[in-house]
């Protein structure tokens, strides 16, 4: 290696990151968008939250898995929109390598914790609706919250080799990132360095982590679907399954969007193609609340309880400012 390339190696202290069009003209139309799809995220995840931690009707571990669900989806979104929003606003669309190596590393962790966190939830409804009567015992509260921690440990332990083997990166050639964030793929396209450990580790994390957990929750589905079948009502069949679709939904759309991004040679991805990119990072957070609790009854009951608590509350306090003013004035 000569000289000039260790010089052009070590001079390279920020990426450059594309962040769909250098046109300026659709800056702000962007940032606009981008802003009102995380505010969408914000308040339907954050209902969702707290409707859950709020209402001791729905400490179960249905809900419970739906609220981290929901925490995660919180988390995630924080990783990468803040920053996309700030290059939009701000036209400075740099990150430096510490910062992109810590974006990359939240975005792997997150990805983990929901491919584990979707299986648990198949399994919660694999329980509930094969063994019923031994599912207070199997899901108890506690058995739930050593399932969720586990969840949360494991996703974090998941890309801690990937990080490292990351920041052991060299960049010679470009520092531009065609992308709007730090993710594996177009991190190893500007790398000099031979990229083919991390490859074959993403792949085998792949087989780990994806195929596992989708394994997982194919098996508890095929369950499912034939104590489903069994039953002899229809009406019986219609609200086992509305326990299911929209966990299945919400499967569907997070391991299309997941394995259509990673799941495929570094070298076959064009150039600022980040359509499977914008369904995990924001459409999926995005329609979670509303796939999950749009025709839940017990939660919209509970959300119209806590609002009209809120509302009275707001009230009162309203009244008694009144009250106050009044007495100042007099």
């Amino acid at each position: 290696m000569n000289k000039l390339t260790l010089e052009n190696q070590s001079a390279v202290t920020r990426f450059t990151v594309q962040c769909f069009s250098d046109k300026q003209a659709l800056q702000t139309p962007l940032f606009m968008v981008f802003l009102l799809a995380f505010l969408i995220i914000l308040i339907g995840n954050v209902s969702v939250f707290a409707v859950i931690t709020l209402s001791v009707q729905l400490h179960k571990p249905m809900y419970i898995f739906l609220g981290s669900l929901s925490f995660l989806d919180i988390s995630s979104t924080s990783t990468t929109l803040p920053k996309l929003l700030a290059m939009l606003h701000t036209q400075d669309k740099t990150i430096s390598i510490t910062g992109c190596m810590v974006q990359f590393y939240f975005i792997m962790a997150f990805d983990c914790i929901e491919f584990i966190l979707l299986s648990a939830m198949a399994y919660d409804r694999y329980v509930a609706i094969c063994y019923p009567l031994h599912y207070a015992l199997r899901m108890s509260l506690k058995h739930c919250a050593k399932i969720i921690v586990g969840v949360w440990v494991a996703g974090f332990l998941a890309p801690v080799i990937h990080t490292v083997l990351m920041t052991n990166l060299s960049f010679c050639s470009s520092n531009h990132i065609n992308h709007f964030l730090c993710d594996l793929t177009p991190v190893l396209k500007i790398s000099c360095s031979d990229t083919s450990l991390i490859e074959m580790i993403t792949y085998i994390d792949g087989v780990i982590v994806a195929f596992s957990t989708f394994t997982i929750t194919s098996v508890s589905y095929v369950f499912i679907l034939f104590k489903i079948l069994k039953i002899h009502s229809s009406q019986g069949k219609k609200k086992a399954l509305s326990t299911c679709t929209s966990h299945l939904t919400c499967v569907i759309i997070f391991y299309g969007s997941i394995i259509c991004l990673y799941m495929r040679p570094t070298k076959s991805i064009s150039p600022n193609q980040d359509v499977f990119a914008l369904l995990y990072a924001v459409l999926v957070p995005m329609l979670n609340p509303f796939i999950y609790t749009l025709k839940n009854k017990e939660f919209k009951a509970n959300l119209t309880k806590i609002g009209s608590r809120m509302s009275s509350i707001f009230t009162r306090f309203n009244g008694i400012n009144k009250s106050q003013n009044s007495l100042f004035i007099n």
